[in-house]
């Protein structure tokens, strides 16, 4: 059998890259579920240094025996079913506000959830610092995240949004780069929502609060900071669904291959 031409094949995503990407998934996945098992010991989001049950909530989770929902500010949306009130496996209703198939641990336990959540963190943040690092090191963000000064006008954005909804994801760019809107989302995600999670983290933690307090007053108080935590992880999740809705369209497996491999071939990166 002739051996596949390596010549038309190229590096598409570096080592650091790949391994960061697969990483940073398994983290995000376990952080946002150890989080939501946090979050259910206290259903509540505040702005301030004080939140406790008497006190306005910007946003909560409502739930009883009979009804479940979520609100924000003044609007309320019926989640009975699925958020407040849902049943569990033997058939008995719950009132946590996030169902057990959506937290970690499945069972309600904040300190299993506090675990959890902190040992994922630090292999995030690590994960995160050596990335940057690496990436500045071998120009990765100079390559394929540089925003030039035309990228940022209008009507460059505009197209390459009219180009997203034609499903042509690549339309004027070179092979293999990333499109104005990759570009933007990625820069947001790995240069403000990422490290904001980091920080917003920190600034929950008493022992960070006792010896850092001027990172708790950056964000207004600890409730501030959980309440920009838990819209970072919102922000999150966003940036997932539709990465896995863009990742559908323009061809998951070779997509998926390239995160594995690193390398794609001039005939697939055409397509």
């Amino acid at each position: 059998m002739p051996q596949p031409d390596r010549s038309d094949r190229k590096i598409r995503h570096r080592l650091t890259t790949r391994i960061w990407h697969w990483v940073n998934a398994l983290c995000l996945l376990v952080l946002i579920m150890s989080g939501l098992t946090i979050f259910n010991a206290h259903p509540r989001l505040y702005w301030g240094e004080y939140g406790a049950n008497d006190d306005y909530a910007w946003a909560a989770v409502g739930s009883s025996q009979t009804i479940g929902y979520v609100r924000f500010g003044e609007t309320r949306f019926d989640t009975t079913g699925y958020i407040g009130n849902w049943e569990d496996r033997n058939g008995n209703i719950q009132t946590w506000a996030f169902p057990d198939w959506a937290t970690i641990p499945s069972s309600y336990s904040l300190a299993d959830g506090r675990r959890w959540h902190l040992f994922f963190a630090w292999i995030f943040s690590f994960g995160l610092a050596f990335f940057m690092i690496r990436s500045l090191w071998n120009r990765h963000i100079q390559r394929d995240l540089h925003l030039r000064r035309k990228d940022w006008h209008p009507s460059a954005i505009w197209a390459d949004i009219r180009n997203h909804a034609r499903l042509r994801f690549h339309a004027g760019q070179r092979e293999g780069s990333y499109n104005i809107l990759q570009r933007l989302s990625y820069i947001g995600v790995i240069f403000v929502v990422l490290p904001l999670m980091i920080f917003t983290g920190l600034a929950m933690s008493p022992a960070m609060d006792a010896n850092w307090p001027w990172l708790t007053d950056i964000f207004g108080g600890r409730q501030s900071a959980r309440s920009i935590h838990f819209i970072g992880m919102a922000l999150l999740i966003l940036f997932f669904l539709v990465h896995m809705i863009t990742l559908l369209l323009a061809g998951p497996w070779r997509l998926t291959r390239s995160m594995i491999t690193g390398r794609d071939s001039k005939e697939a990166m055409n397509d």
